[in-house]
């Protein structure tokens, strides 16, 4: 762009939007009317014009008849001011109204019989002859050659137009100057509500979190703005919560493992003579694993909540629970028709899209949480339903109360106060589960098992 035009769009650009909405509407209502009163005064000029044409028309039809039935008088009556010369076969004036020259025609012969053949009005220019100002003649032919010239003064029309002209000149800018105050005060109205919501987003802060941005009354386009600002400070301030809970909480679980390294190897160099070095390596390792162990939860988890998946492939979900169930020693119940991938291809198989590394700690979990409780039993089943695949977990432990089903997927969350963090874990299984699961698309819940407590892990199958 040259510097020349780069200059000015700068400018234009730093302006408020209250400038430039009520310039462009200033601009365009100046157009509008320019454009408004270019096509008034035309169609008006035309019309007056039109309207002389007809009464120019009409006497002329008057005095040809009048002559032709050699009922003229003499000098014929002047009407309207409108000035009438009848003319023989050789062009002299026999007979004219009193306000204009016996001897002299207002047309010359050749422009005069052009007139009578096409028929169309014509200006004639009337101071000479002593004529004020522009004439509208017309030529009209009667009988033994008779010639009517009937003419009017065009200067009423002429005022008329210079008045109307003035009138708009004078009138439009004030109009245009009205027009532009009100545009500048809807505008400043309209952009109230956002000036308001600009001032309560600058007082949200670190120490108003909980703060929301004031809504208008009006069911417009701020409106729906508000609404969104407040519901994204929503999930912000829930989104921050979490995150404060999680960061606390892992300080938390960290501490634990953490005070038994630095006890036990205080213990240990404080009297090194009675210590079984091998007993000590091996709680540090213990609190090492469940500090490593600890680190790849919360690493798993901030991933998750990203909505990053590791990979999406198909994943056989047979395959993947008959290797857990070897792996773990239990049992495995496949809904009828269900089979591996390497069957027959006429029977159904439940194939998701997903990570398989993440699907696997799903399972994981599941299986961990159910062998912690169970009595004596752990089943997993899959089963293919519609356009969805079912993985479940069932145990025949003591289950878990329906009130507290959906908060065990809270992160952190022990049901049992008096387990040991040792056998309960950081509580971050479940967590990890519903994470996963849902960002493969799929849900999970707890139900009753009658006895024990079954997880229900539901995904879309691949198509």
């Amino acid at each position: 762009m040259p510097a020349s035009l780069a200059r000015p769009v700068t400018w234009w650009r730093r302006q408020s939007l209250r400038l430039r909405v009520t310039a462009a509407a200033t601009a365009v209502l100046a157009l509008a009317l320019a454009a408004s009163a270019y096509v008034f005064v035309a169609v008006l000029g035309e019309a007056l014009v039109r309207g002389i044409d007809d009464q120019v028309y009409q006497r002329g039809r008057e005095i040809v008849a009048l002559s032709d039935a050699n009922r003229l008088s003499d000098p014929v009556v002047s009407s309207d001011n409108t000035i009438v010369e009848v003319l023989d076969r050789e062009g002299r004036i026999v007979d004219a109204t009193p306000n204009t020259d016996r001897l002299v025609p207002l047309l010359p012969a050749a422009t005069r019989e052009a007139a009578v053949r096409t028929g169309s009005p014509l200006f004639l220019d009337g101071r000479p002859y002593a004529l004020p100002g522009p004439l509208r003649v017309r030529a009209l032919s009667a009988d033994h050659g008779v010639t009517v010239i009937v003419a009017r003064s065009f200067a009423e029309v002429e005022s008329s137009m210079v008045t109307i002209g003035h009138v708009l000149i004078a009138g439009m800018p004030l109009l245009l100057a009205l027009l532009a105050a009100v545009a500048w005060l809807v505008v400043g109205r309209t952009l109230r509500p956002i000036a308001l919501l600009r001032r309560g987003a600058a007082e949200v802060g670190g120490t108003a979190r909980s703060r929301r941005l004031p809504v208008p009354e009006a069911r417009d386009e701020v409106h729906a703005l508000a609404t969104t600002l407040n519901d994204m400070l929503g999930r912000l301030e829930e989104a921050d919560a979490r995150q404060r809970a999680l960061v606390s909480d892992a300080a938390h679980e960290l501490r634990s493992p953490l005070a038994s390294i630095r006890l036990q190897l205080e213990v240990a160099l404080s009297h090194p003579e009675g210590q079984d070095w091998t007993e000590t390596a091996e709680g540090v390792l213990e609190d090492t694993l469940r500090l490593s162990r600890l680190a790849e939860d919360l690493l798993a988890l901030a991933r998750l909540d990203e909505g990053r998946l590791g990979r999406r492939e198909p994943v056989d979900l047979v395959s993947m629970a008959r290797r857990t169930a070897e792996r773990y020693g239990l049992d495995l119940d496949l809904a009828p028709g269900v089979a591996p991938a390497v069957a027959s291809p006429v029977v159904a198989v439940p194939v998701v899209l997903g990570d398989t590394l993440d699907l696997r700690r799903v399972l994981a979990n599941l299986v961990d949480n159910a062998l912690r409780h169970a009595a004596s039993a752990v089943r997993i089943g899959v089963r293919a339903e519609g356009s969805v695949a079912e993985l479940t977990v069932t145990d025949d432990g003591p289950g878990i109360r329906p009130e507290d089903r959906e908060r065990v997927f809270d992160r952190f969350t022990r049901l049992d106060d008096a387990r040991s963090r040792d056998d309960g874990g950081a509580g971050l299984g479940l967590a990890i589960v519903r994470t996963t699961v849902e960002a493969h698309g799929g849900t999970v819940h707890l139900e009753d098992a009658s006895p024990g407590l079954r997880a229900v892990v539901r995904l879309p199958l691949a198509r």
